[in-house]
């Protein structure tokens, strides 16, 4: 029970320090006189300013400029006309109608926290289910695809894609350095250099699950599976051009959008569509599905509508709920599991790994990171932790499993276990069927003539600033992929003049200009 206080000394309103000790005076240091020095047994200040010092925890090396909401997902309970229980005994997918607590952090990738919203850059949209079972994560994408597909390539990509380690801007001819040496990536390039790359705002965009996983049912039967959301707002993007008026008035653009909108009661929704198909290599098809640079074509794998998400409720504040908010690939409930996908595999480690650097060990303590049910475990210690997970009745000097002595067991298997047959030799070896750019020659045919234009004058405008031979190792993919992708991209390089630095954002107008015009277009002042 709180203690009432004599309200002549303290109120419910009056500020305190972390100790609960009321706070008299929030404006002065304690000085010798009152023009000081200040002296060393200022605890009020230190208290304030050490916390003050570290009130940013060690920012996300990719997704660090994020956004978030609160809100339900509701199941349909089907997959077309069959009841869902034939692909997935995950609880959070049964029973048509019911709702479970979701919290959905949008963000962009390469840049840092407080960066342009505008930037040419896929971005993340990632999942929070809190279901009956615990947590799940669904971590990915706007786009559908990526531009790798092996885990070991990955820290080398962002590093390429991040501002040059000397002068600390990013460099289009670091980016296709590393993407026409990597030609598996160039789908992703087709997608991201056309107004793909620049959704309009996060409530019309697309989300994916980007990699392939598994579902498994009561029998223990496990089918690959695609996720994809799809706004019921529509899908906007945007030109470069656009882009870059937007970002003169509003940097913040996205993030106001989904606050403001969701204080207009306007809930953004999305609607969850799957992709099935039987687990296997599938050599009939030219592409390896676990391959997450690939599409599954939705005339052979169509999509199945399987529930809505509803986003209702801002954060309450911004740093415990969105900024402190973790994923990962590897949280997954029972009904759902992982295929054998490259990229998924080393993005299991990496996401729960560098939230324990980055939060710490305790992190999934924290409201906003804890399930919304029971938990009980025999972990204990590490920054912050504020509470031993015991259960109830519980042993506490138990902390250790298997005992006899009333401490925590295992718990019964819920269906039959999923138990697929793996043979071969352990190698360091790519996947046979890469087909590296004949998906990216499909999407180049599928977009509309305004997206070929706005797709080939972003190209052209960042290539001319590359190394001859990184053009020509696009102009080649280019061509492979389609004759009138490689023919325009040749033939407006071959016009185009080098009239800038690589050092600018990707698909960036004229931006290298911006220090000589803050100088010609400065005005003089004397000093003061």
């Amino acid at each position: 029970m709180t203690q009432q206080n004599d309200s002549t000394h303290e109120q419910d309103t009056t500020l305190t320090n972390r100790q609960g000790h009321p706070v008299t005076n929030n404006q002065n240091l304690r000085t010798v006189s009152n023009r000081g020095p200040a002296t060393l047994e200022n605890y009020d200040f230190i208290e304030k300013i050490s916390h003050f010092d570290r009130e940013r925890v060690p920012e996300r090396v990719v997704h660090a400029r994020g956004a978030g909401a609160h809100g339900y997902f509701e199941t349909y309970g089907v997959v077309g006309d069959e009841p869902i229980s034939k692909y997935t005994r995950a609880k959070v997918f049964q029973d048509k109608g019911k709702k479970t607590p979701v919290f959905v952090r949008f963000s962009t990738v390469i840049h840092g926290g407080h960066s342009p919203e505008t930037l040419r850059d896929p971005r993340g949209f990632a999942v929070k289910f809190y279901t009956e079972d615990g947590n799940w994560d669904l971590v990915g994408n706007n786009l559908k695809i990526f531009f790798i597909r092996d885990a070991m390539k990955f820290p080398d990509m962002i590093h390429a894609f991040k501002p040059d380690p000397i002068t600390n801007i990013q460099n289009v001819e670091r980016f296709f350095d590393f993407c026409a040496s990597s030609p598996e990536s160039f789908h992703m390039v087709t997608f991201v250099y056309s107004p793909w790359g620049i959704p309009a705002n996060y409530r019309m965009m697309q989300g994916s699950g980007v990699n392939t996983y598994k579902w498994v049912n009561q029998e223990g039967k496990g089918v690959l599976v695609k996720y994809h959301w799809e706004p019921l707002q529509g899908i906007k993007n945007l030109t470069q051009k656009e882009a870059e008026e937007i970002q003169q008035k509003n940097f913040n653009h996205a993030t106001q959008d989904l606050y403001d909108a969701i204080e207009r009661e306007e809930f953004p929704e999305w609607e969850l569509h799957v992709q099935i198909m039987e687990d296997g290599p599938h050599p009939e098809l030219d592409f390896d599905p676990l391959d997450d640079t690939k599409l599954w074509p939705n005339d052979q794998f169509p999509w199945y509508p399987v529930g809505k998400m509803v986003l209702n409720k801002n954060p309450e504040d911004y740093f415990a709920e969105v900024e402190q908010a973790t994923f990962g690939t590897g949280v997954l409930v029972d009904g759902l599991d992982f295929s054998d996908d490259k990229m998924l595999q080393g993005r299991t480690f990496s996401y729960s790994d560098t939230q324990r650097h980055r939060v710490g060990a305790n992190y999934l303590q924290l409201p906003i990171n804890a399930p919304k049910k029971r938990v009980a475990t025999n972990q204990s210690g590490g920054q912050m932790m504020y509470k031993r997970d015991l259960a109830p009745g519980q042993n506490p000097h138990i902390n250790y499993e298997p005992s006899m002595l009333n401490g925590l067991k295992e718990a019964t298997q819920d269906g039959k276990e999923y138990t697929p047959y793996v043979e071969g030799n352990l190698v360091r070896e790519s996947i046979d069927r890469q087909s590296n750019t004949k998906q990216a020659g499909e999407t180049y045919r599928n977009f509309e003539q305004w997206e070929r234009d706005e797709l080939l004058a972003n190209l052209i405008r960042d290539l001319a600033v590359c190394h001859v031979d990184i053009q020509n190792a696009m102009i080649a993919l280019a061509s492979e992929a389609d004759e009138e992708y490689g023919r325009l991209l040749k033939e407006g390089l071959h016009r185009a003049r080098k009239e800038s630095s690589p050092s600018k954002p990707l698909g960036n107008i004229g931006g290298d200009h911006a220090p000589q015009d803050a100088i010609d277009k400065g005005h003089n002042a004397e000093p003061y």
